[in-house]
């Protein structure tokens, strides 16, 4: 698939999952809903926020409008599992497993249509924390996910109702000129490989989160 070709996905799984006990932090218990399960229903409401079924438990840092859903593809399964991840679909967090292109084919505001009803829209990359760490059991995994760049990202809703669980997402449009989710994700993560006249430009495109946003700014400024 060449880098300019609109992406497609079939979704392998969607995942939901509650704040639960994870683990303990700087002498701190956490509670988190980064452990998601498989959808077993047929279809599932999806929101302006969420998806049925799903929460957050830091609401300072997670959900809302630009982070309504998670997407990763599945293809970073085998990178993960050689550095003793056992990943399965939802273990990222995701509420999207998705067979389909990487990062660096996945542009922000670029809009899907999952089934009849529902519309996103790519928002921002996501940017790892400890939790992933506590998670895998592997207090570097948040780093790892840095250095690779295997980040997934996040959507946001523009038309809600219900989709099927077993189904596609199917494109629909691009913003022209819109960066990609990689260098969206290096222009923050690996500062100095982006020139500061492109994070400008990345900072400029109307469909990128405002906290992305908002993080580029200060390392600007920085």
């Amino acid at each position: 698939m060449r880098l300019d070709e609109p992406p497609s996905f079939a979704i392998l799984s969607v995942n939901v999952g509650r704040p639960a006990p994870l683990g303990t932090w700087q002498g701190e218990a956490v509670t988190s809903a980064i452990r998601k399960l498989p959808v077993m229903d047929a279809n599932i409401a999806v929101s302006a926020t969420n998806l049925g079924g799903d929460a957050q438990a830091d609401l300072s840092v997670h959900g809302g409008p630009d982070k309504a859903l998670y997407a990763y593809p599945a293809l970073h399964a085998d990178w993960w599992e050689a550095r003793g991840v056992a990943y399965r679909p939802g273990f990222m967090g995701e509420n999207l497993t998705l067979d389909g292109p990487a990062e660096d084919q996945v542009h922000i505001g670029d809009v899907f249509a999952w089934g009849p009803e529902v519309m996103v829209q790519v928002s921002e990359p996501r940017g790892p924390c400890f939790k992933l760490g506590l998670l895998t059991g592997q207090a570097d995994a948040p780093q790892q996910m840095v250095l690779s760049g295997h980040c997934g990202w996040y959507m946001r809703v523009l038309g809600p109702g219900t989709a099927p669980v077993q189904g596609s997402l199917t494109f629909v449009s691009r913003e022209a000129g819109s960066p990609s989710v990689r260098e969206t994700f290096l222009a923050k993560a690996h500062r100095k490989l982006v020139p500061e006249a492109r994070v400008r430009a990345i900072m400029a495109t109307p469909t990128l989160g405002r906290e992305w946003r908002a993080t580029l700014e200060r390392a600007l400024r920085s």
